[in-house]
């Protein structure tokens, strides 16, 4: 706390404000998510605590009251506001659904002692006398005068029960998952631990005090780093599962969209309308891959009255020779029966035609369109229309077996 400028507690406290602003907007819509509601609270007391422990906001708040360490109240009311956040987030992201009565239970005592403690804090400091403006040492300065020495041991003693209980949850609860969310929750720990080594030193520097001893650096400069330390490693660490979790979808879709591009090149030319690929940075990769499996489903249409079961059957044999599961044996079949109704559809469709389909399928699926080619379709392929059939099938192009039932398409076509 002996940061002249306060940049110490101003850059971290602003860039929690920053990973806040990202939730705001999920908060407006959603107003009624209690777990959105507990992380957007514990956001915004760790930013206040941020903001207020900053030397020249201490100052400030001194000045514009008038009374000598009014500030102190102040951040001490806000710290036991972090650490009772901080045990609410963690009842309610632990709790299923199917538990949300007793987590809002558990939340509202929370919620009761919190809002106690940070009473008494204010009743003690205006119990005391405190008539030397202390910014950076206030709790060793004032370690042994009467309802400030209670005010100081009855804060950091709800932050140090909060932080064992909020190490002990967390820990507990990272056994139980996996990926993102137990990184998130080891680093969430981790936070807990450094704010349980800000409480030692903050209770050593006192009680060297209460010795006739002078330990106060390890309050004023040791104790501080700590608290910054530890407030930016929790906050990463309730950020990490919900950014892990965004990449990993991002990841997907692009992974998803790629798969399917073999399958939409094999359909091109019957498709009645085609999207450009290469759209502009602005497109996302949930619209290009609404749209590619839309154009896909186009396809599909045009070429069913053309898909043979005897095709399907015959290259279904031949992939069961192969060592391959159940689920690739149905897809190589399927993608060999629409690479043959693919070859016959552009030989028999006069030139320029249109079969006046386009228009009635959308990426939901297939319902509106004729009954024939809709029946068609379902009696001879497997899963056409579902996003990981189409993965599988878009994959099975490149088999062999597919490609020399092409290949027969195409001799055949030649002969004629």
């Amino acid at each position: 706390m002996n940061d002249p400028h306060g940049l110490a507690f101003y850059v971290p406290g602003t860039f929690l404000a920053l990973i806040l602003g990202t939730r705001i907007p999920a908060l407006w819509r959603h107003p009624q998510d209690r777990l959105l509601r507990s992380v957007c609270v514990l956001l915004t007391t760790s930013i206040g605590v941020f903001f207020s422990c900053a030397v020249p906001t201490m100052a400030a708040v001194n000045r514009l009251t008038g009374v000598p360490n009014a500030a102190a109240p102040i951040v001490y009311s806000l710290l036991t506001a972090f650490s009772g956040a901080n045990i609410l987030l963690i009842i309610h992201w632990s709790r299923g659904p199917d538990e949300a009565d007793r987590a809002a239970r558990w939340a509202r005592r929370c919620t009761a002692v919190t809002a106690a403690v940070i009473v008494a804090v204010n009743v003690l400091f205006l119990l005391g006398d405190t008539p030397v403006e202390r910014l950076t040492d206030l709790d060793t300065y004032y370690a042994s005068t009467p309802f400030i020495r209670e005010m100081i041991l009855l804060y950091l003693l709800a932050h140090t029960t909060a932080g064992v209980i909020g190490s002990f949850l967390c820990a507990r609860w990272a056994r139980e998952v996996h990926g993102g969310l137990k990184a998130g929750l080891a680093m969430i720990t981790l936070g807990y631990l450094l704010n349980l080594s800000y409480d030692v030193l903050k209770f050593s520097a006192i009680g060297a005090r209460w010795a006739h001893r002078d330990w106060d650096q390890l309050s004023t400069r040791y104790a501080a780093a700590l608290a910054s330390l530890s407030a930016l490693v929790a906050g990463l660490g309730f950020v990490l599962p919900l950014l892990s979790q965004r990449l990993a979808a991002y990841w997907d879709m692009w992974r998803r969209f790629y798969q399917l591009r073999p399958l939409w090149r094999e359909l091109r030319e019957a498709m009645h309308r085609s999207i450009d690929l290469a759209a502009g940075p602005c497109t996302s990769i949930e619209i290009r891959v609404t749209q590619l499996e839309s154009d896909i489903h186009d396809g599909i249409l045009a070429v069913s009255p053309h898909l043979d079961a005897r095709q399907r059957e015959r290259a279904l044999e031949e992939a069961r020779r192969s060592s391959r599961s159940a689920d690739d044996v149905v897809a190589i079949a399927d993608a060999a029966a629409l690479a043959h109704a693919v070859v016959v559809w552009g030989r028999e469709r006069p030139a320029g035609k249109d079969t006046g389909l386009a228009g009635q399928v959308g990426p939901a699926g297939l319902p509106g369109l004729p009954g024939p080619f809709r029946q068609n379709h379902r009696s001879v392929l497997t899963l056409p229309d579902h996003p990981a059939g189409l993965v599988r099938m878009s994959r099975a192009l490149s088999s062999d077996v597919v490609k020399s039932f092409r290949d027969a398409a195409a001799l055949e076509d030649s002969r004629r």
